[in-house]
């Protein structure tokens, strides 16, 4: 798995993932991150950072999962090419 996902990265580059709005909803954020990546709180405030600060990156296939998962949850949050 990390193999096809390393040559995903390597074929079209890192997609970010990013949350749009002015003041977006970080325990709903929060609550989904966690579900997502399977970590703890601590954990997942330092990937809400990453997030809200347009750090979260991986391939286009994750990071519009989770940008599903978002939308989902009433988030408005949407999957690009880096």
């Amino acid at each position: 798995m990390d193999e096809r996902r390393e040559q995903l990265l390597a074929e079209h580059g890192p997609a970010v993932l990013q949350v749009l709005g002015a003041s977006p909803n970080n325990v709903v954020i929060m609550r989904v991150l966690r579900a997502e990546f399977g970590t703890d709180l601590a954990a997942t405030r330092a990937v809400l950072r990453s997030v809200l600060s347009g750090d979260c990156t991986g391939t286009l296939p994750e990071m519009e999962h989770v940008a599903r998962r978002l939308r989902a949850s009433g988030i408005t949050a949407v999957a690009a090419r880096a």
